[in-house]
């Protein structure tokens, strides 16, 4: 099963995630794989990738770093394609393929990464995808945030028609919309 998670920060998302998917791959005694997307920028990045760290710590997880290109990481040695996956986050992932650490940008990136997404739940069939609600704002922002935006919007609708499950959390609260 395909489950796409979205909501607001700091919500809990990343461990209703994490259980999901322990619980998938216990059900069927699968290996279990967390996908790592965050590229860190800052200290607070820092901080809030150790703080997941130790949230999953002793869960079983094994941990693939993918900043970019997602697909990628399924051909790696000892990746189990049939295991169960948890890709955290859509938001990062997006940034990455966006805002390249050569500087550049590429305006183009939510296509690609919608169509990967899509191709990671069709190859895989067992992922829990997590995402940040961050598009609904009625502010305006320069050309290209609104473009991310936009994008992340578009990969999110994406997720949702091809995932079995799709679960929003506000302010704690998850509801199951699919």
């Amino acid at each position: 099963m395909n489950i796409f998670i979205s909501g607001g920060c700091k919500n809990g998302k990343s461990l209703h995630a994490q259980r999901l998917a322990q619980a998938m791959a216990r059900e069927k005694d699968l290996p279990l794989y967390y996908i790592a997307t965050m590229i860190p920028r800052d200290a607070e990045d820092d901080i809030r990738i150790e703080r997941h760290i130790e949230a999953r710590r002793g869960w079983g997880f094994t941990t693939l770093e993918q900043p970019v290109d997602l697909c990628r990481c399924l051909g790696d040695a000892g990746v189990d394609v049939g295991g169960v996956f948890l890709m955290d986050s859509v938001t990062a992932l997006l940034s990455n393929e966006m805002f390249k650490a050569d500087g550049s940008y590429d305006s183009d990136a939510g296509t690609k990464v919608a169509a990967e997404l899509a191709d990671f739940a069709a190859r895989t069939g067992n992922t829990v995808f997590v995402s940040d609600y961050i598009y609904s704002d009625a502010r305006e922002f320069d050309e290209v945030t609104e473009n991310y935006r936009r994008s992340l919007a578009f990969c999110d609708r994406e997720l949702a028609k091809v995932c079995n499950q799709v679960i929003e959390v506000s302010f704690g609260v998850f509801k199951e919309w699919k």
